[in-house]
Formats: structure tokens, C-alpha cells, sequence
């Protein structure tokens, strides 16, 4: 099998020779600097390549956001957002969800879509897109706390700017896809911390929900697995998500209290990708092992590829993510 058909059969619960094994996220740069300093050639920069280096499966992961156009102003930071007001919002962000595209050099553009759409019809990658969701963006736009507080003192200003933005995912979705179609996409939301989801059912049904329902027919028609990325503890929101047909989650993180192994059992469908405790990596092989038998039992259940519960961590030195890799392999085989 090559890696789009093993993707495509694991997550649609098939038999595989094998799981994939792969890196979901890029390194964080303090990691690849450490990393650097240990050995690892500089000339390897990107995800894909330095993942050929490890030797896990390669995988094309890409994110378009309307973000990427906006100029910070100075001063600003991420806690404080975009603007303070919604008059600066229709000024400053209104006009970049106008204007939906694809590019955002120099990391990708049309050129390199069609090579990524060439790879995956050769079988070599499955492609994973990650767009902006409906409680990640408002944040980004007002701030943190401003945008908590917003979902009861700014419904108007909520409602406004998820509705700019279903309309521009949904648009440049339609022209991307005529290029190539993902096997995944994502919506970044982080709507969970350590306890739990950070909004009440009924506000996700009022602010997230509806928003879903303007994009998901169009990924569904066209064969993709929409799922949600969020930090924290999933497992109250799962139903949540299920109810809306949003298929998976990552990367289920482990030290925030996310246990696959429950939630496989209480949501045998949901599709899953992470799980495995980033900290045991810097503990060595005999804790590495120990988590992959932990995890095993949901590698052989379907519907789940496993991969590190969000980012490596600086603390790995380059020689245990070599362990790691190594026995990522090893457990990936272990599944038929």
C-alpha cells in the first residue's frame, strides 16, 4: 500500500498492511535549533524534509488563514488581537476576508499546490489542510479576554466576523480545490485548555455550530474528513462535534488530560490523530515503549494515526527523537 491508501483506509476503519507513521505538526523552532546544535544538518529546513531524515512517512500539512495578509500594528501582541473595535475591524480585517486566496509565499503557492496535488496522485503523500475555525478566529481578531467576554457583550461583533470568515474559507476552498483536493482539513480552533472546553454547549451552538454547517457540506461532497485541532481536554466536546458530523480531532494532548484510550471507547467512530505523551520522549526508550503500549490498543482499533500530542518539546535531544521514530515504526507495524 502506499501512504494514500493506508490514510484513507485507517481512517475509514479498512484493513492496512501498516499505520502511517508520521510527524503531524512541524518542529518547534527552539527544537530544531537544538537539534542543529546536535548534528542535524542544516540544510534540512522544512517539515518534509527533515521528517524523509527520521524516516517516517511523509505527509503534506499546509495552512491557509486570512491572517497571514493582515500588518500588526505596532504595539500589538497576540493577547490584545487585531483591533479594539468594530469599526477598525471593517476597516483593517473586513477587506482581507474580501479577497480569499491561497498563497502565502514563501512557504506555498500555486506552483507548489500542484506539485503537492502531483505527489498525492503518485500515491507518495495523503495532504492535510488546516484553515482558521470559528472560535479561533474572533480571538485572533479582538484579543484573548476580549474575546471570551465578546460572547456575551459582543454577540453582534461575534456573529459578524464568523460570517466574514465562512464566507472566505468557504470561497477560497472552492478555488483551491479545483488545484487539488486534501484527504483532511482542519479547523484550528484551541477551544479546550487543561479543564475543559472553554465555552458552554449552548455557545457553541450559537457561534460555532452554524458556521460549520456553511462549510461542511462542500468538504463532504468532495471526499474530505473535516476534524478540529484543539489543545486541552477534548472529551466533553466530542459529542459536540459528532452532532455537527465533524469527524476527528488533534492532537489529543495527553498532559491535559485527553485519554484516547477512553475516548475510543465512548466515541468508537471519532477519528483521532496524536495521542502519544510528548513527555516521555526525553525519558528515553524503556518510557517510549511503555506509552506506545499504552496507545496500541487504539492503533488497532481504526480511525486513529498516532503522532506526538501536539509539538515536540526542546528538552528531546535529536538522538531520542531518533528512538522515537525508530519505534513509531516499529508499533506501526504491529497494526494489520
Amino acid at each position: 500500500m502506499n501512504n494514500v491508501e493506508r490514510f484513507k483506509n485507517i481512517m475509514n476503519f479498512k484493513p492496512v498492511d501498516r499505520l502511517p507513521a508520521i510527524e503531524s505538526f512541524p518542529w518547534w523552532d527552539q527544537t530544531l535549533d537544538r537539534w542543529y546544535a546536535e548534528g542535524l544538518s542544516k540544510d534540512l529546513t522544512t517539515h518534509y524534509e527533515i521528517g524523509r531524515w527520521f524516516g517516517l512517512d511523509m505527509h503534506r500539512w499546509w495552512w491557509i488563514s486570512p491572517r497571514w495578509d493582515f500588518t500588526p500594528r505596532p504595539g500589538r501582541s497576540r493577547q490584545k488581537g487585531m483591533v479594539d473595535t468594530v469599526d477598525e475591524y471593517n476597516k483593517l480585517v473586513k477587506p482581507l476576508l474580501a479577497k480569499p486566496h491561497f498563497s502565502n509565499p514563501p512557504y506555498y503557492n500555486e506552483e507548489m499546490l500542484h506539485s503537492f496535488a502531483e505527489e498525492r496522485k503518485n500515491g507518495d503523500v495523503f495532504l492535510w489542510l488546516q484553515i482558521d475555525g470559528f472560535f479561533w478566529f474572533p480571538r485572533e481578531v479582538m484579543g484573548v479576554e476580549k474575546h471570551l467576554f465578546a460572547f456575551y457583550e459582543q454577540p453582534e461583533f461575534m456573529h459578524l466576523i464568523n460570517t466574514d470568515l465562512a464566507a472566505y474559507n468557504l470561497k477560497m476552498l472552492q478555488e483551491l480545490f479545483k488545484i487539488l483536493v486534501p484527504d483532511i482539513v482542519i479547523f484550528a480552533e484551541d477551544m479546550s485548555y487543561k479543564m475543559g472546553p472553554m465555552l458552554s454547549p449552548e455557545l457553541y451552538d450559537e457561534f460555532i455550530s452554524p458556521y460549520y454547517a456553511k462549510i461542511l457540506p462542500f468538504l463532504k461532497d468532495h471526499g474530505c474528513i473535516p476534524m478540529v485541532d484543539s489543545d486541552g481536554d477534548l472529551g466533553d466536546m466530542i459529542s459536540w462535534l459528532e452532532k455537527d458530523s465533524i469527524e476527528g480531532a488533534s492532537p489529543m494532548e495527553r498532559q491535559a488530560g485527553t485519554d484516547i484510550v477512553k475516548i475510543r471507547k465512548e466515541h468508537p467512530n471519532f477519528k483521532m490523530m496524536g495521542g502519544f505523551d510528548k513527555r516521555t520522549i526525553h525519558q528515553g526508550e524503556e518510557a517510549m515503549r511503555a506509552e506506545f503500549e499504552r496507545i496500541l490498543p487504539v492503533m488497532h482499533s481504526g480511525g486513529y494515526i498516532p503522532s506526538v500530542d501536539h509539538q515536540t518539546p526542546p528538552d528531546v535531544s535529536v538522538e531520542n527523537y531518533k528512538i522515537y521514530a525508530s519505534l513509531l515504526n516499529e508499533y506501526c507495524r504491529k497494526v494489520h
